[in-house]
């Protein structure tokens, strides 16, 4: 029996005959649960970032490039995606986060005191850029060049991130849920791309996420005093 590629057939045969499920038969069912959890987390996963930025009406504390190289790394990632035509299940996420993360990237520049020429520089050469790579009208081997810089380009979209909550020891507008649920996905995705014998360079994409956003989360618990007493100066400025 098979319900939306999970093979379910081993765990009603262990229930009919009253036995645990063997380990072999929990594991791979397991896998593809918890990739179709991610895919339904990413509708949410930046909903609370753009709630606390709208609701404070500040970015204080979040890096700019960050956010910039988020959105063109999602970007490369749900082009290659289209262009190898592969089935919405196994991108879904993609569509979702990206759609997130642009809206974040918008409320940043509505809300930042530096907005200027070259924010408009850069939001019109991403929408020339965006159709051609989302329309796959890029060499296919130029397509593969991008995909594989793709976790370079999202590990150094972190590392702004970490080095701005180092240095100002506060972790300002930054949403603790988005960042958690940022860390748990790199769990459930270093645990399914073991379980279901994935690339070598997705695990490593998993492991960097992993190091990353569990920096960020550790931050958060760390600075998170001075977060809060941040966070109350600047409305009594306003």
């Amino acid at each position: 029996m098979e319900i939306a590629g999970m093979d379910l057939s081993c765990v009603i045969h262990s229930i009919q005959s009253h036995e645990l499920p063997a380990k072999d038969c929990v594991l791979p069912l397991l896998s593809k649960v918890l990739g179709y959890a991610i895919v339904l987390a990413s509708v949410f996963l930046k909903l609370p970032q753009i709630y606390v930025i709208v609701k404070n009406k500040s970015i204080k504390g979040l890096s700019v490039p960050s956010f910039e190289l988020e959105v063109a790394g999602f970007t490369i990632a749900l082009a290659y995606c289209l262009f190898k035509q592969l089935p919405f299940s196994a991108y879904g996420e993609l569509v979702f986060i990206l759609a997130q993360s642009i809206a974040c990237l918008a409320l940043i520049y509505y809300y930042s005191p530096n907005t200027g020429p070259s924010v408009w520089l850069k939001t019109a050469l991403y929408c020339a850029l965006a159709p051609t790579l989302l329309g796959g009208m890029l060499d296919a081997k130029l397509f593969e060049a991008l995909y594989a810089c793709q976790h370079a380009i999202f590990f150094c979209a972190r590392l702004p991130q970490i080095y701005e909550n180092f240095k100002s020891k506060s972790t300002g507008q930054l949403s603790f849920m988005t960042s958690f649920m940022s860390f748990a996905g790199c769990v459930v995705r270093t645990f399914t791309s073991i379980q279901e014998n994935a690339p070598f360079s997705m695990l490593v994409g998993c492991l960097l996420g992993l190091f990353t956003h569990g920096t960020v989360c550790a931050q958060i618990f760390a600075y998170a005093s001075s977060s809060a007493e941040a966070v109350k100066a600047e409305k009594k400025t306003k």
